[in-house]
């Protein structure tokens, strides 16, 4: 494995992140493919010999279940020193704003929760999940500074934003002297490569690392044309996502293919080096041993400046989709993708 500087933070981070959406309870939230406690031990466990120090989970995954078996299996298999924990806090609800709780308010409710999930009395990087239309960013801002100063997270980070947003909440943060946010989360992946237009090349500017989401797309760039797994079949929303671009996609994905027996590699291990060429440290879901494996392997694929032009000669523009496509002030009051659930917060 091999690390690197979260952005411009101490944290030394493996270049994979694990992504923890696919550990929880199958009856308790979004998705019924997610993976019961004992294997998702198992595959972090795996993560952790190979050397991943990087995990990132959420309060909206599997309510809260995902948090719960990441802090119990990193008890168990490593010192909390040695890991780097990342987790993520939803928009107020309409319920909570009717009730006049402020974003300072919210914030600490979630992130008290989220330490009680863990079993940890801090994380490493709190991540403001998606952009709140309906609290002041000075609010979302002073509430994510208190819990630093608190040392209640070390460090935060935002995800599913556009560049101006982000640009408008640092020049904030800097102004009111406020910690500002280090990491940013996006959609991103060879199948959706939006995010190079503004949000890369101002990431580059400021130094704030990338540690793209759907690093896989949902699987479809692990997968030759015709195979499947039960998440693909399952998974509504990574369908909605790709469903509507798949036939413009499918020369990439054989173009992948394609590398990959030319390597003699994982089409995973060539999905992730070219990314890898690109970001931080993608976050790479795991439900079976050999998908943290191929992940960790793709480390130490290096791919031509050649090879990887040829994968990304067939892209064309794609529309947002997803969680993106929701960030507009018109869609703020909409019911979301992602909730709490059932946990009493």
């Amino acid at each position: 494995m091999k690390y690197t500087q979260l952005g411009s933070s101490d944290l030394k981070v493996s270049r994979i992140c694990m992504g923890c959406m696919g550990f929880g309870d199958a009856s308790n939230g979004q998705h019924s493919w997610t993976i019961d406690e004992a294997h998702s031990w198992e595959i972090i466990r795996r993560g952790l010999e190979l050397g991943v120090n990087f995990f990132d989970t959420a309060i909206g995954y599997q309510s809260g279940t995902s948090e719960q078996y990441l802090g119990r299996a990193l008890r168990d298999f490593a010192r909390r020193d040695e890991v780097v924990v990342a987790t993520k806090f939803l928009p107020r609800t309409n319920e909570e704003i009717e009730a006049g709780v402020s974003g300072q308010e919210h914030i600490r409710r979630l992130l008290e929760k989220s330490l009680q999930n863990l079993g940890m009395d801090h994380v490493d990087l709190y991540i403001y999940h998606m952009w709140d239309y309906q609290t002041p960013l000075y609010d979302i801002l002073d509430g994510l500074n208190q819990m630093v100063k608190e040392g209640k997270t070390r460090y935060i980070g935002i995800s599913n934003c556009f560049a101006w947003q982000l640009c408008k909440a640092n020049a904030l943060a800097e102004k009111e002297g406020f910690a500002k946010f280090v990491s940013v989360q996006s959609h991103y992946n060879l199948i959706f490569r939006e995010e190079e237009r503004e949000m890369a090349p101002f990431c580059r500017e400021e130094n704030i690392a990338m540690t793209p989401y759907s690093s896989l797309a949902g699987g479809r760039l692990s997968k030759h044309p015709g195979e499947t797994s039960r998440r693909l079949q399952e998974d509504s929303y990574a369908q909605m996502k790709y469903g509507g671009m798949a036939a413009q996609d499918a020369p990439i994905i054989r173009r992948v293919a394609e590398l990959a027996e030319r390597h003699g590699v994982s089409m995973t291990e060539v999905s992730l080096a070219w990314l890898l060429t690109k970001v931080t440290a993608p976050v790479v879901g795991a439900t079976k041993l050999h998908h943290i494996e191929g992940a960790a392997k793709a480390v130490d694929l290096e791919l031509t400046d050649e090879e990887c032009a040829y994968l990304e000669e067939p892209y064309v523009p794609h529309p947002l989709v997803g969680v993106m496509a929701q960030n507009t002030p018109a869609a703020a009051k909409e019911r979301h993708v992602w909730s709490t659930g059932n946990q009493k917060i």
